[in-house]
């Protein structure tokens, strides 16, 4: 998931909102849709933008026991960027 189609779907909006005045196809009106595709677009681009820059963590806990009997424990986290984006 990339940029291109949220920013795709921002512009289309906004030329139906802005670039056209008062036009009606049937009982909907093209600036209302516009507006729509606007709202949409932005919050999929939000969406994207959060999903892409965040970071995988994952927390490993060993315990191992020793032959007098004593226990240990280790605990690891690593922490992994995003797979980068499909193209």
């Amino acid at each position: 998931m990339g940029y291109g189609g949220p920013i795709g779907l921002v512009v289309v909006g906004l030329v139906l909102s802005l670039a056209l005045t008062e036009q009606q196809v049937g009982p909907v009106q093209v600036t209302t849709v516009g507006w729509i595709l606007v709202a949409a677009g932005a919050v999929w681009l939000l969406l994207t933008l959060v999903q892409q820059n965040t970071r995988r963590r994952a927390t490993t806990t060993a315990t191992t026991t020793d032959a007098a009997g004593r226990q240990a424990t280790t605990q690891r986290t690593t922490e992994s960027d995003p797979p980068p984006p499909a193209i």
